[in-house]
């Protein structure tokens, strides 16, 4: 979802002197294919990193979480792509939709997708929270009974399900309408006509909303979760490096959608249901370009938030405060007499009661 505009139809120099409309529409291109420019790399810089991670890995669930994860990688991808070189059209078109799309069909794809490429990476953070809740709550269940095909059935009924959003005014002969900035097109929320004008525009922020909702009760679940196993120490090995890698990342996605994506869901609640006529244009343009930023802060999260990287940075931070060594070697004895203690609990009480302390210079020998 990649969109921009100004609020003039036109740049009329004879009328201004300045020409301070032609500057501002020379602005809101340059920013258009800044945004566009931006998104395609990012986004091609993170599937490459998804997709070798993908094939180097062998962890059922997280193969399932880097599955929806490049899904969703390509989503933006391809939304950057299509809806950008639509509003770059548009622009070296000077916006005269009646000339370059006299029959509506451009309006009528740009419109669906829009919705389609806004809806798409919010039903993928919600399927990539529900999976990893259920890895973490429910582990045996997820390894057993959720096959790969299952995944991939289910990213296809996530696809579906957006598509099916924004094709539906299109089927029901209420098609997308040319926007007051006449840069974009998206549903008919200036003086609707009838209920499904209202309907339409309510249905794509209530499952957005839903789908942000859903995420965030899944993740807050994960968290709280992956925090008691930790405290417990009732975790394997090497669970806790890439869980806590996911969360991390889901976390941030969350987050991320919550900013750029809750502002315009909910304002188009408002303009559908409010009583007076006012013009939409300005403050739903800003609310979009706010929105758009949802598929350029995605992939820095796979970027960013992964395991080296983030072992870096600790290192970093770590060198940076000047910790002594000795400091280190300590925290390492502590935590392998811990990890000691609780493998000859778990031995059985025979073997408890026979057992003698471990010497601390036995303890200094395996640091």
């Amino acid at each position: 979802m990649s969109t921009n505009g100004s609020s003039e139809p036109g740049c009329r120099s004879e009328v201004r002197p300045s020409n301070t409309t032609c500057s501002q529409k020379e602005l809101s291109v340059t920013t258009s294919a800044i945004s566009m420019t931006v998104g395609i790399l990012s986004n091609s810089l993170a599937l490459f990193i998804l997709i070798k991670s993908y094939k180097r890995i062998r962890i059922k669930s997280k193969a399932s979480f880097l599955l929806f994860a490049s899904s969703l990688v390509v989503t933006d991808l391809l939304g950057h792509l299509i809806n950008g070189s639509l509003v770059l059209f548009v622009y070296s078109s000077h916006k005269k939709w009646e000339l370059f799309d006299p029959h509506h069909i451009m309006c009528s794809v740009f419109g669906a997708c829009m919705v389609f490429f806004g809806l798409s990476p919010l039903f993928l953070g919600s399927a990539m929270a529900v999976e990893r809740c259920i890895g973490v709550t429910r582990p045996i269940f997820h390894s057993t009974a959720l096959a790969s095909h299952h995944m991939k059935m289910l990213l296809g009924l996530t696809w579906l399900l957006a598509a099916l959003v924004a094709v539906l005014p299109v089927m029901l002969w209420r098609p997308y309408k040319v926007q007051s900035s006449r840069s974009w097109c998206f549903f008919h929320m200036e003086e609707p006509k009838d209920w499904l004008d209202v309907l339409l525009p309510l249905l794509f922020s209530m499952l957005g909303l839903l789908a942000l909702l859903l995420s965030i009760v899944c993740n807050t679940l994960t968290s709280c979760t992956l925090l008691q196993v930790r405290l417990r120490r009732k975790r394997h090995c090497r669970g806790p490096s890439y869980h806590i890698e996911m969360i991390c990342q889901l976390l941030a996605i969350m987050l991320v959608s919550c900013v750029c994506w809750g502002p315009l869901l909910i304002r188009v609640i408002i303009l559908s249901t409010r009583a007076t006529g006012e013009p939409a244009s300005f403050s739903l343009l800003m609310v979009v370009r706010m929105a758009t930023w949802n598929q350029i802060l995605d992939p820095w999260v796979y970027i960013l938030l992964r395991k080296a990287v983030l072992r870096k940075l600790f290192m970093l931070i770590h060198g940076c405060c000047g910790t002594k060594s000795q400091d280190l070697h300590s925290w390492q004895r502590s935590m392998l007499r811990s990890s000691l203690e609780t493998s000859n609990l778990a031995a059985g009480p025979s073997y408890v009661l026979g057992r003698l302390p471990l010497p601390d210079t036995t303890i200094k020998s395996i640091a």
